[in-house]
């Protein structure tokens, strides 16, 4: 079998509702703080690291921004390609998988947001791509990874959860592994007699962790914060946010 993170119909059945209006019309802010939380101008190279639909490339791109998106998955490529050539956007979008993309000495910035990291269950592919990361970086050039901290987890979590949305209904499960190594997640959508049922999994690092696994790989200037403006990696933070310069 293929391992979740390779089934395009996880992808494609929940990206309404992972990439739905209130995600995008969030994303000109979140932007916005990671010019401000890196310190990069219009006209610097961008990667975008599982870009996803593109919600991020392209609004850099509207600022200026060169940028190249990256990710597995077909359809968020060509949703994201259409929607650069309707507003007239230069933007590279790749299909290609994280532990070998590399573009050496590229990139002033590269992104990795909304938990798109720690999919493996070989730590080792972790450090991979982390290792293809810093090679694709300019000297000096900055690398941020956005993710769910252990330490938010274990404050928020909850077992089961369940939500309904315009006749849709969410039922998520999660169960904690592996000494808080691994986290399991099975995902059941039920919309009129239609029931689906997804189940991934991904390893959750805490903020010691992620730094750590940066340093291993050459990352120094390594930061911390709570969210993308800059906040404090404390009991009240929302996100993990790792900024590492190399």
């Amino acid at each position: 079998m293929k391992p979740w993170y390779e089934d395009d119909a996880f992808w494609e059945t929940w990206a309404p509702y992972m990439f739905g209006k209130e995600r995008w019309e969030n994303a000109p802010q979140e932007v916005t703080n990671l010019i401000s939380l890196l310190k990069i101008s219009p006209g610097t190279t961008v990667l975008d690291l599982c870009c996803g639909p593109g919600r991020h490339a392209l609004e850099l791109a509207r600022r200026g921004f060169s940028v190249v998106g990256v990710d597995r998955t077909r359809i968020y490529l060509d949703k994201a390609h259409k929607q650069a050539e309707t507003e007239g956007l230069k933007v590279e979008f790749l299909q290609e998988d994280m532990r070998s993309y590399c573009k050496p000495g590229a990139f002033d910035a590269v992104i990795n947001l909304f938990t798109s990291f720690g999919f493996f269950e070989d730590k080792g592919e972790d450090e991979l791509v982390l290792k293809n990361v810093y090679r694709s970086l300019k000297e000096g050039g900055v690398f941020v990874i956005d993710t769910i901290g252990k330490e938010v987890i274990a404050r928020i979590f909850r077992e089961r959860d369940w939500s309904e949305e315009d006749g849709v209904l969410f039922l998520e499960e999660r169960k904690v592994v592996k000494d808080w190594d691994w986290m399991e997640n099975r995902w059941i959508l039920i919309k009129g007699d239609k029931r689906e049922e997804f189940h991934f999994s991904h390893r959750p690092y805490s903020a010691v962790e992620l730094s750590t696994l940066l340093k291993v790989v050459g990352f120094n200037a390594i930061s911390i914060y709570g969210d993308l403006t800059g906040s404090p990696y404390d009991h009240k933070a929302k996100r993990l946010v790792a900024v590492a310069q190399k």
